[in-house]
């Protein structure tokens, strides 16, 4: 009997041939599918990953508790391209944009020489910002608010000067700040229920605040303890590194000032504003300035001024100024003030109220000058100064009201109570004037960030606690991001490029901060502000429009020892941007997307290394 099957025969029957071809051609076309570039994983395929548990795309094991030492080398065998040397410890507390040799070329007037003043590319700094010998992290908050490390902000200039009036105090090796003020000597929380019988700051109505000439903003300090996210300024100048101790101490503030650009906010953006001594010359320029914080001020928000001219009785002999002179600059702001439809509320001591109208049905009379521009929230002119884009100049002219059905409508729309505010669709996006974005398609964008935050913090159980209390996004889009980390814990910068889509009224509407910039250029914050940055999509977005080399750099100058970075983008901008972190003292780690290895985007994690600079410019990795 011949055998039915020859034992090194190869022969194989039709069917499972067919099952073979069949099989091949079924996972080419489903690999083919899910690459497709949507942007979205299969259910199946993200279950697969899941179980397969293929997330790790690098070998490298990053720790994220602090430990004021070396990290540790790179496990990976791959070669760095280009290793980064610090810069000279003279650079420690550098400011690219605000550096006081080039601010003193400009002009004085209208406090030009204050601005932004980039330095051209070729001169840009292609090192890495040193920290003080001694640094260490800040105190987590809310100790923060109140105590800083000397080592870490090595100034003590304001104890002296502002000595009577509690600013700061310094107290063996640390910074004590009791919360006084120039114009609050019983301290800002008294300060704060006195414009609270006024102003219904604790109710959830104030949510977004604007200090125009912060010192080391107690102020802001404070408010958060109502629950009320205040954007402070002030310029880099005599009162060294007052904006350095505000994100020292855990609180919201940038270098700037009030001069010849607008601020860099959008329109109808702050629920309040406040000048406490900011010593702006409110009635100059025709009320120009006066001007451009009604533009960024809500209808229905509230503006304070305390400090001169106000209380002129008592004081003018102290401010070595005339009766008659102070009377006129009063008389002035309040006759701005009433042209800009703005409302006498109190007046009391040294404080003044003004609560701007709901809409221009309820003005008493007209403004004269009102503002050619069609769109308020455009504050970059595109134009080239010096090799560089400027903020556009400030006007003397009135940013009309949005017009409304009736006068019992808010202008611009009425704005839930926070935290309710947080989640609901945004006027702006309801009246449909963001570029490509429905109400369905905004809670999808809120819904998928929850996910990646939750992702994050899967990778990372420090994420959501006091160790990162400074955050930024460096591409906010709709501020999903910082929606989802939302709490008394942390606060997010959330930043909106001037090449992107101008989303950052609706992050405003939402309760939230953030600034427009241009990241080809540096921001406008001391060294050492962050605990952690956050960067969506924006080697892509900046790709043949700066160098990735600067834009890490200037990221790792306003990145703390110790703090942490997650990118999301796509493969090439990522490998490119790995192979740059890794000369730079980050531990580095590249991993897929949390929905799995099908998904086009990847993201990677670094840890900054903690290290610090030495007078003879050596450097340390230990305490």
């Amino acid at each position: 009997m011949s055998p039915k099957h020859h034992a090194g025969g190869r022969t194989r029957g039709p069917m499972s041939v067919a099952i073979v071809l069949g099989l091949c051609c079924f996972f080419y076309f489903l690999g083919a599918w899910q690459r497709s570039g949507s942007g979205k994983v299969d259910n199946i395929a993200a279950t697969v990953s899941r179980v397969t548990n293929c997330t790790i795309v690098s070998d490298t094991e990053l720790d994220f508790e602090p430990r004021h030492k070396y990290v540790g080398d790179f496990e990976s065998s791959e070669v760095i391209v280009k290793q980064y040397k610090p810069c000279h410890i003279k650079y420690k507390d550098y400011t690219p944009c605000q550096e006081q040799d080039r601010a003193m070329k400009f002009p004085r007037e209208n406090m030009i020489y204050r601005e932004r003043h980039c330095p051209p590319k070729e001169e840009n700094l292609r090192c890495l910002i040193p920290a003080p010998e001694g640094y260490t992290t800040p105190f987590p908050w809310p100790k923060s608010r109140d105590y800083v490390h000397y080592a870490n902000v090595p100034y003590k200039h304001l104890t002296v000067e502002k000595a009577g009036q509690h600013w700061v105090e310094f107290q063996g090796n640390v910074f004590k700040f009791p919360g006084g003020g120039t114009m609050f000597p019983q301290g800002a929380d008294a300060y704060i229920d006195e414009l609270a019988s006024v102003i219904p700051i604790t109710d959830g109505s104030i949510r977004t605040a604007l200090d125009t000439g912060c010192g080391v903003a107690s102020w802001g300090a404070y408010m958060l303890k109502r629950n009320v996210l205040t954007m402070s300024f002030a310029p880099r100048d005599n009162h060294e590194a007052q904006v350095q101790f505000a994100l020292e101490r855990g609180v919201p503030a940038v270098i700037g000032v009030l001069g010849s650009i607008r601020l860099p906010y959008p329109s109808r953006a702050f629920d309040m504003a406040q000048c406490s001594r900011c010593l702006i010359q409110w009635a100059s320029n025709d009320g120009m300035y006066l001007m451009e914080v009604d533009r960024v001020l809500r209808p229905g928000g509230y503006w304070v001024l305390s400090g001169p001219p106000i209380n002129w009785k008592t004081y003018h002999k102290v401010w070595k100024r005339t009766k008659e002179e102070c009377r006129a600059e009063q008389r002035k702001i309040e006759e701005l003030a009433e042209q800009l439809c703005w409302e006498k509320k109190y007046e009391n001591g040294d404080i003044v109220i003004f609560r701007k109208k709901d809409n221009a049905e309820s003005c008493k009379r007209k403004p004269v000058n009102i503002c050619k521009s069609q769109d308020p929230d455009d504050v970059w002119s595109g134009n080239f100064t010096g090799g560089f884009c400027r903020y556009k100049e400030l006007e003397t002219c009135v940013t009309p009201y949005l017009d409304v059905p009736s006068s019992n409508e808010v202008a611009g729309g009425k704005l839930k109570k926070f935290p309710a505010r947080l989640y609901a669709t945004p006027p702006r996006i309801a009246q449909g004037l963001v570029s490509g974005v429905t109400e369905e398609s905004y809670q999808e964008h809120n819904r998928k960030w929850k996910n990646h935050v939750n992702a994050y913090k899967n990778i990372n159980k420090l994420v959501g606690s006091t160790r990162y209390r400074n955050i930024m996004d460096m591409n906010a889009d709709l501020g999903g991001f910082a929606a989802a980390l939302e709490s008394q814990k942390s606060w997010v910068m959330n930043v909106v490029p001037t090449i992107a889509e101008n989303t950052l009224g609706v992050i405003y509407e939402r309760g939230l901060i953030g600034i427009y910039h241009d990241w080809c250029e540096g921001f406008s914050t001391y060294p050492r502000t962050y605990d952690f940055i956050h960067a969506n999509g924006l080697f892509s977005l900046y790709e043949d429009k700066c160098e990735y080399e600067d834009l890490l750099l200037e990221m790792d100058r306003i990145l703390r020892p110790e703090g942490i970075v997650i990118i999301r983008d796509a493969v090439d901008p990522l490998n490119k941007v790995k192979q740059i972190a890794r000369g730079m003292r980050w531990d580095v780690k590249l991993m897929d997307h949390e929905d799995g290895p099908f998904v086009p985007e990847k993201i990677l994690y670094a840890v900054k290394q903690y290290w610090v600079g030495g007078e003879n410019n050596s450097t340390s990795s230990s305490r």
